[in-house]
């Protein structure tokens, strides 16, 4: 007994069901995205007006800050993408962040005899309100952080690193991987490292843990001390606090640029 093949009437049957869901589910995802994109248009208006309703909130309280560039990165919207604009008008955050931007150079520039071109984010915070004055705009460490990742984008040699529960703030554009990353996250408890604790810490040889401290040495980050009890100290100033004993003001900073 034969099998009676599939005629051409029904080929072109199915052929003609599977055209009008495919339109259909064109049809529908084109509805979706109009949709989403009116959603979309109404967070964003909805956004400028909680903007100008409480610009004022925005300028001056750092938390609150932190919170509305959360909700504007939620739609994708980057307060501080461009120096002009809306965004830039209504709140002025763009002109704020690259203040903040020059302060931070300044500050680290000022500091790098001492710290080689490395300074911890709360160090960083500290000598930023210092030089602002008692009457200044507030300043967070996340503010600090978003002033820096610009900085960064502009090719400056900024960096964040990273370490423990903190992170170094690089100023210097000193080549860094991941070697010397972790090797500034073992120094975080004590503020120095010696080869022997890279070697028991993270069961590295020691021409590798002398070539990523030889490194170190190179580029100012870190500092040797032959004089140690028991092997050479490699002290990571930016680390070290007692270093920060002697205050610095916001005149020092200018006076100690180029």
């Amino acid at each position: 007994m034969h099998r009676r093949g599939v005629g051409a009437g029904a080929i072109a049957k199915k052929k003609l069901a599977e055209a009008k869901y495919k339109e259909r589910g064109t049809v529908l995802a084109e509805d979706q995205l109009a949709q989403m994109s009116k959603q979309l248009d109404m967070f964003k208006t909805n956004l400028e007006e909680f903007a100008s309703k409480h610009k004022q909130e925005i300028r001056k309280n750092p938390e609150f800050r932190v919170q509305f560039q959360d909700m504007c990165a939620t739609i994708g919207v980057d307060p501080l993408a461009s120096g002009k604009g809306f965004w830039s008008e209504m709140l002025g955050v763009g002109d704020f962040y690259y203040e903040l931007g020059v302060q931070i150079i300044e500050v680290c520039l000022a500091l790098k005899h001492r710290n080689g071109g490395l300074i911890t984010l709360e160090e960083l915070h500290q000598q930023v309100l210092k030089g602002r004055g008692k009457f200044a705009q507030d300043v967070s460490q996340d503010d600090l952080i978003r002033a820096i990742k610009k900085l960064k984008a502009l090719g400056t040699g900024f960096g964040i690193i990273p370490v423990g529960g903190t992170y170094l703030i690089q100023s210097v554009p000193a080549e860094l991987n991941m070697d010397h990353t972790v090797v500034l996250q073992l120094a975080e408890k004590n503020g120095y490292v010696t080869v022997s604790d890279i070697k028991a810490r993270l069961k590295w040889e020691t021409e590798r843990a002398r070539q990523v401290l030889e490194h170190l040495l190179k580029e100012g980050l870190a500092w040797l001390d032959l004089q140690a009890p028991g092997e050479a100290h490699y002290w990571l100033p930016a680390l070290f606090t007692d270093l920060y004993s002697q205050e610095i003001t916001a005149e020092e900073a200018r006076e100690a640029l180029p």
